[in-house]
């Protein structure tokens, strides 16, 4: 069993791991990429892709629905769940095999199966066919990603009470489910299902669903799902379930009782880190993650760690994929010897891509205050109804815009269907510190949603157009 030498290895081949795999070897480096699985990670395969494909597919049921509001006459006959995996298979298959061609065109080695540290930069991979290798790196990342977490005492069986990994294999509709969580995984879930015709109730222990996203925002996702008939029951814990051949009966706090077909367990994502050698060979950990600086450097020298395993200086870390993409990049930028800057995750793009979709980047008003004073911001909202691709689009929402009195926008948090698609500009307004003057400058095409950013600003900057006194 030699030990293989190169300059990186990256333990993970997930969003972080092959990022960081295809920006090293653009900048000359030899790499090595381990993966127990399939290159792309939980994103690809049991998350991102895969539950975006069930919403699409959910988009469409509603569309055939309603296609009478349009003057369409459609007829809509029932989910084909097995016509469904097809799609969404067949959308993971084609990801998989482009991104697999691309990271082997760049020279880099695939290693396939289950690799652990054995050194502080040296990992043993266990293959399949039974043998096993070392490989050692000038440099190392950790990317073992996150698991579907669940409560204590509270078991998964896979069939009654599941995970999203679990919910993604359905081969038919449930009739009814109950959602435990109100966060994104949770939302986007009750959302599809819905849409698919299932009966959905979702319990959040926190006094709104999407907590982390601003208030606004939340009571109008609240609304919205409320006119869906999605149930929801939010400020409550969950105590017990109970299982039976029938389904499951879910016990609140209080002594409140839920019943359905399935609990799906949305409660967040732990890191992969157990038995993986880390604590012996010096990784600092931190309930499960690896805790780095700023810049990705672990407490080893040469180490570093990416994507949803990581704990920046020991505190919380946005489990996005893309933001797993950029920290690879910034990681191989690093060993290359390139200059670098710590990333602003209050900049980055956030999005639950329900239906409605909820889309945010920068600060919520509740954090803009406390960073700045509630007597140093000012805030507006733009309703969506002034709006005419909205209209057409038969969607109700708003845009709703934070900024320093006098200075940039801090804040852009936008509810409506396909908003997720016009949060690329607001990131460049938050992260360009771009003052509600200079936006309301800019034309935007008509008639777009994109639109509603500019009538956000130009409201902002005290010159409205399509809004009401």
């Amino acid at each position: 069993m030699a030990d293989q030498q190169s300059d990186l290895v990256i333990l993970g081949g997930g969003s972080g791991g092959y990022a960081a795999a295809l920006r090293a070897a653009e900048l000359g480096k030899s790499v090595v990429l381990i993966e127990k699985d399939r290159v792309g990670g939980t994103c690809l395969h049991r998350g991102c892709i895969p539950t975006k494909a069930l919403l699409h597919a959910g988009e469409i049921a509603d569309g055939a629905r309603e296609s009478a509001n349009f003057g369409v006459n459609a007829t809509f006959e029932g989910i084909d769940m097995a016509g469904v995996n097809k799609y969404k298979d067949g959308v993971i298959g084609k990801n998989w095999k482009g991104l697999t061609g691309l990271i082997k065109s760049r020279g880099i080695e695939i290693v396939e199966g289950e690799g652990v540290l054995v050194g502080p930069k040296t990992v043993k991979v266990a293959k399949q066919d039974g043998s096993s290798d070392t490989y050692t790196g000038t440099n190392l990342i950790l990317a073992t990603g996150s698991y579907s977490r669940t409560l204590p005492g509270l078991e998964l069986d896979g069939r009654r009470v599941i995970t999203s990994e679990h919910a993604l294999q359905l081969e038919h509709v449930p009739e009814s489910v109950i959602v435990l969580g109100g966060g994104v995984i949770g939302c986007e879930f009750a959302s599809a299902w819905t849409s698919f015709g299932a009966k959905v109730t979702i319990v959040e222990a926190l006094p709104h669903l999407v907590p982390l996203e601003d208030e606004a925002s939340s009571k109008q996702l609240e609304r919205a799902f409320r006119k869906r008939k999605i149930d929801f029951k939010v400020g409550v814990r969950f105590e017990k379930v109970e299982t039976s051949d029938a389904g499951v009966v879910v016990t609140l706090e209080g002594g409140q009782t839920l019943e359905a077909e399935l609990l799906l367990v949305a409660v967040g994502r732990g890191p992969v880190s157990d038995g993986l050698g880390y604590e012996e060979q010096g990784q600092r950990l931190e309930r499960g993650f690896v805790v780095t600086d700023e810049l990705l450097r672990t407490a080893v020298d040469g180490v570093y760690a990416v994507g949803d395993l990581v704990s920046i200086n020991g505190g919380p870390h946005l489990q996005l994929a893309h933001v797993g993409f950029a920290e690879g990049i910034l990681v191989a930028e690093q060993i290359a010897g390139l200059p670098v800057v710590p990333i602003d995750y209050a900049g980055v793009p956030r999005i639950t891509y329900s239906s409605p979709e909820v889309a945010s980047v920068g600060l919520t008003e509740v954090d803009a205050a406390e960073k700045y004073g509630v007597d140093n911001i000012k805030s507006v909202t733009y309703d969506l109804s002034g709006n005419g691709r909205s209209a057409i689009l038969n969607t109700k929402g708003a845009v709703k815009l934070i900024a320093q009195n006098d200075g940039p926008v801090v804040g852009v948090h936008i509810v409506g269907d396909r908003v997720g698609e016009l949060i690329a500009e607001a990131q460049l307004i938050y992260n360009w510190e771009a003052l509600p003057g200079e936006v309301a400058q800019l034309v935007h095409p008509h008639p777009t949603q994109s639109e509603a950013i500019g009538e956000a600003h130009m409201l902002l900057a005290g010159k409205p157009l399509h809004v009401h006194e």
